[in-house]
C-alpha cells in the first residue's frame, strides 16, 4: 500500500517523509540533544559538561529514506610520522563496528587547522572519514544515532 509521496512527487512505501524540524523533535523526544540544524541536516550534540555541548559527529539528513551520517576524525599531530593513507586506515579500523551495522564509507576529507592568530600558519591537519546509512524507520534511526554518538567518541570531532 502506498504510504505517501516523496518531496519529489515520487511514490514511497516508507514512513512519511520527515522534515528536518520533525527529525529534530523526534531526537529531542527520544532524549537526545540537538547541536544545530543546517538545511536538510540535523546535527546531534554531545554534552561534555553541564554547560558545554559539542558537535557529536552524528547527523540525520532528511530524505526518503532518512540518512544517518557519522563523521570520525583524527589529527595528524596524534600520529606525526604516519602518511595520510595510514591515518585513514586508522579511522577505518575505528569505524569497523559502524560498518558492521551497515554504515558505508561515503567520503574522506582533510582540513587544515590554522593558527587563529596567523591564518598562514598551519598547526595541524584533520583527517575525516564520513560514513552513512539510510534508514526509513524512526525507531531504527534513533538506535543508529545513539550508536553513532558512542562510537564517535573513539575518534574526535573538529567542530
Amino acid at each position: 500500500m502506498l504510504a505517501h509521496l516523496t518531496p519529489l512527487g515520487l511514490p514511497s512505501f516508507n514512513e512519511p517523509f520527515l522534515t528536518p524540524q520533525e527529525i529534530k523533535q523526534t531526537l529531542i523526544d527520544a532524549g537526545l540533544e540537538v547541536y544545530r540544524t543546517t538545511g536538510e541536516e540535523v546535527i546531534v550534540a554531545d554534552r561534555v559538561r553541564d554547560n558545554l555541548i559539542l558537535d557529536s559527529g552524528v547527523r540525520v539528513r532528511a530524505g526518503d529514506p532518512m540518512e544517518v551520517r557519522l563523521i570520525m576524525g583524527l589529527r595528524q599531530t596524534q600520529y606525526p610520522n604516519e602518511p595520510p593513507d595510514a591515518l585513514f586506515g586508522r579511522l577505518r579500523q575505528l569505524a569497523a563496528a559502524a560498518m558492521g551495522k551497515g554504515f558505508a564509507e561515503v567520503d574522506t576529507k582533510t582540513a587544515a587547522v590554522n593558527d587563529p592568530a596567523d591564518a598562514k600558519k598551519r598547526l595541524d591537519t584533520f583527517f575525516e572519514l564520513v560514513l552513512a546509512k539510510r534508514e526509513p524507520d524512526r525507531a531504527a534511526m534513533l538506535d543508529l544515532v545513539r550508536f553513532g554518538v558512542e562510537i564517535a567518541k573513539t575518534a574526535e570531532s573538529r567542530h
